[in-house]
């Protein structure tokens, strides 16, 4: 089965909401097995509309729609569909009552418009709307199925979820199955020369390069009637990536860099303290963000100025003065005080130029992390491009996966 998202609303269109609806519709297709080759926006406008769907039923045996089914004037998409189908409109009556009862509770006086939203298009499926007045439909005709939902998100999620996704599910029986796999430390030109010729003989599975912020992601689709058939199939093309380029394999799906690195933590019941110039707290509060992080964070010295650097993290005036704040000598200094001032396991600093002017004759993008354990302690140089904000996300990542690797016993990569 092949579909097209068809979203509906000029407000799409002028930038004022996200289609957000596409991407989650999207996502659960995969799932099913049903093939998403075209995302479209329309106005609201019935002419353009009818045009839409004149090309989608070209190319698509299934068509969702998300808005255009409220009340007002411009809410016009189940009257086009139904225009395009040569079907009539009737009014729903459970529909109808469940907006007569809204308005009786709530004590709001019902316009006469509000009655549009119990309409549906003759012959289709009603499907209920638990979180709004306007249900949605489905209707099969001439080998094509047309899928009619609200556009407001809280209504649209749950009833895809309740009613279309099983519905959905009953007409297709191919399963499409997707695995991302996430890398650090190499980059997205990089990883694809490396795998290339597994990229040039996919067929089924298949392999879809994505540089994400500072990262890159692998999404891997195999699609089979059998489930367990298609898990084997992405584990044998994971394997033959892995082979290539596992070292920089950190995580899969939704995870990130310091989620992993916070799991790991815990894991060894092991703590970090970050003393950070350049990331001015940035690498603390991803830390943060995830319950439980008081086990593992021991806490952060935001130590953007060298008077903070001494007087606080007692980074010595000479180093300073002599080596200067953006250097090896004064990342040791800062990683060693920060573990031992907040009796941390680790301790990790980030000290360089951000930009967007050169700092102590140093090129921007210069960047220095401290790492110190319990053993010893190390310090790493990068050059790290981009805006500002880049390097700095850069920087505090790269600290991740140096802390990452070491819990995991693997060696740091550095470039």
């Amino acid at each position: 089965m092949n579909a097209e998202i068809i979203a509906v609303g000029s407000e799409l269109l002028l930038g004022q909401i996200a289609n957000t609806n596409a991407q989650f519709i999207s996502e659960h297709l995969a799932a099913l097995g049903v093939n998403v080759f075209f995302h479209t926006v329309c106005g609201d406008n019935q002419d353009r509309l009818i045009n839409v769907i004149n090309h989608a039923e070209k190319r698509a045996d299934l068509l969702i729609f998300t808005g255009g089914l409220g009340p007002t004037r411009d809410d016009l998409t189940k009257e086009t569909v139904a225009h395009v189908l040569k079907r009539k409109m009737v009014t729903d009556q459970k529909a109808m009552d469940s907006i007569l009862e809204y308005f009786k509770v709530t004590g709001r006086e019902m316009t006469e418009n509000n009655k549009k939203q119990a309409l549906v298009i003759e012959g289709s499926q009603v499907l209920p709307n638990h979180y709004g007045m306007a249900p949605g439909m489905v209707v099969e005709e001439n080998a094509h199925i047309y899928l009619l939902m609200p556009g407001v998100p809280a209504e649209m999620k749950p009833m895809f979820l309740d009613f279309a996704e099983h519905y959905l599910a009953r007409r297709n029986e191919e399963h499409i199955q997707s695995r991302v796999l996430r890398f650090f430390g190499i980059g997205e030109s990089q990883l694809e020369t490396r795998i290339i010729d597994l990229i040039d003989a996919q067929t089924n599975p298949t392999i879809a390069p994505l540089a994400k912020e500072s990262e890159v992601t692998l999404r891997l689709t195999a699609k089979h009637a059998n489930p367990m058939q298609a898990t084997a199939m992405l584990d044998e093309v994971e394997n033959k990536i892995k082979a290539r380029v596992g070292s920089y394999l950190y995580g899969y799906g939704e995870e990130s860099l310091p989620q992993v690195t916070f799991e790991c933590l815990q894991n060894h019941e092991e703590t970090v303290a970050f003393a950070e110039s350049l990331t001015a707290g940035m690498a603390a509060e991803w830390m943060a963000r995830f319950s439980g992080a008081s086990s593992v964070l021991s806490g952060g010295i935001v130590c953007y100025t060298n008077s903070v650097k001494h007087n606080v993290l007692r980074v010595p005036e000479s180093v300073l003065e002599t080596e200067g704040a953006i250097s090896a000598v004064c990342a040791k200094h800062m990683a060693e005080n920060v573990r031992g001032l907040c009796s941390a396991d680790y301790g990790i600093s980030f000290t360089g130029v951000a930009g967007p002017d050169k700092s102590e004759g140093k090129e921007v993008g210069t960047v220095y992390i401290g790492f110190a354990s319990k053993e010893t302690t190390e310090t790493y140089l990068f050059h790290f491009n981009g805006q500002r904000n880049k390097i700095r996300i850069q920087a505090a990542k790269t600290g991740y996966d140096l802390l990452r690797r070491h819990l995991k016993g693997l060696p740091a990569i550095v470039h």
